[in-house]
């Protein structure tokens, strides 16, 4: 397998999309391909929000990882969101999603990030087995959220 990562731009939007539907899909989340046509492109072109990679095997899109910024007190400084980590189910138990992890802490690492965070699904095992074997841990609070009216 030869797999890259490879930041993304506003000419990738219309790869990232279908790949972005099919992730929404696992958990029935509402998808708006307009919504979140207008979403990536605003953070591609905006690297104080983070980052977006494409994950590739040899010259095919596979999935993605999305990393967006914040800033914490708590954590001392910049902290960071893994918001989005998608691999084709044809790519899973491969090691991709392994592999991409190592790639999004060495990166938040050069990003100069000191804490990263993720959400998983409760329903997500394998996830969260991949995440806690990174280091992640269940910090035993809620995450509470809020939409507020665009």
């Amino acid at each position: 397998m030869e797999l890259q990562l490879r930041l993304a731009n506003d000419t990738d939007v219309n790869t990232i999309l279908p790949l972005m539907r099919q992730f929404y899909a696992i958990d029935q989340y509402p998808f708006d391909e307009l919504v979140a046509r207008t979403a990536l492109t605003d953070l591609v072109r905006d690297p104080s929000l983070g980052r977006v990679w494409l994950i590739y095997n040899k010259d095919k899109e596979i999935g993605y990882l999305v990393i967006t910024f914040g800033y914490s007190l708590e954590y001392h400084g910049r902290d960071a969101f893994i918001d989005e980590l998608f691999i084709e189910a044809s790519y899973r138990h491969q090691g991709i999603g392994t592999k991409a992890m190592e790639f999004a802490l060495e990166a938040c690492r050069k990003l100069g990030i000191h804490a990263l965070h993720l959400e998983v699904e409760r329903t997500n095992i394998a996830g969260q087995a991949l995440y806690r074997k990174f280091g992640f841990e269940d910090s035993d609070r809620y995450l509470l959220s809020r939409r507020l009216e665009e």
